[in-house]
């Protein structure tokens, strides 16, 4: 098995260190990361100035650029094979409910599956690293079950999943969850530049919306470990004969 890790904290996070070390053993594992923290870049990719990959000392190589561009650099050119799987994380905090739409993490997971490979993204449900080798632990056997189902390597499938920071003793088990929903963003924060002009700084997330029962907060909340598969059409197929009638009145309207 070859697999692919990259992440959005950067290349010497503790989450992808722990990653990669609880799979080396079990697969051909290599690491194509952010020389930087590129959280909340989603799927951007750069197009409008070169990229450079270096190779650390540990032997990741690390890229000047977003989540996206690191699995899309690897996977059109860079490796001189296809993986059987991209693995994106161990991500610092919770890629729950809408964080998804933003998450650098989910990011590099979905350039994965948008070029048909089995992709999932890593995330511990709250910050700091407490207990990483426990997630980690908990990913390879994941892994290593999807692989002894012949699901690694066949068809694409993405997959998000969100750790609780617990020892193994004190995890859950693997819920299934459809995506919940946070409120609004806290307020901007704004203070005074050095040169009397203002600055921004987006707030943080707002607490869960919708952490019902069969949720991905709701589950995490409970100790388990939260596993939603994800699609990439954005498509609102429940309002398409809504909007097919709103449509040709707006066709009529508009004299065509």
């Amino acid at each position: 098995m070859k697999i692919l890790i990259s992440n959005d904290d950067g290349y010497q996070a503790n989450g992808i260190v722990a990653l990669y070390n609880a799979l080396k053993d079990v697969a051909d594992v290599e690491v194509v990361a952010p020389e930087q923290n590129n959280s909340a870049k989603s799927n951007a990719l750069t197009l409008h100035s070169p990229l450079y990959v270096h190779r650390a000392s540990n032997g990741f190589r690390y890229v000047n650029g977003t989540p996206a561009d690191c699995v899309h650099i690897a996977l059109t050119g860079l490796l001189d094979y296809r993986p059987d799987l991209v693995v994106s994380g161990i991500n610092n905090g919770a890629n729950m409910g809408d964080d998804t739409i933003y998450s650098g993490t989910v990011g590099a997971a979905m350039e994965g599956y948008l070029f048909g490979i089995p992709s999932i993204a890593f995330s511990q449900v709250e910050r700091d690293w407490l207990h990483v080798d426990a997630a980690a632990q908990k990913a390879r056997e994941l892994v290593l079950q999807m692989a002894a189902q012949n699901l690694v390597g066949s068809s694409a499938w993405l997959l998000n999943v969100n750790i609780p920071n617990l020892p193994l003793a004190q995890m859950g088990h693997l819920k299934l969850c459809r995506l919940g929903r946070r409120h609004a963003a806290e307020p901007v924060i704004t203070q005074p530049s050095p040169r009397g002009e203002t600055m921004y700084w987006i707030g943080a997330a707002g607490p869960a919306k919708d952490d019902a029962d069969g949720t991905d907060f709701h589950a995490t909340a409970q100790g388990h470990i939260a596993m939603t598969p994800l699609k990439v059409d954005l498509t609102d197929h429940d309002h398409l004969g809504y909007w097919a009638q709103t449509a040709a009145r707006l066709s009529s309207a508009m004299g065509q």
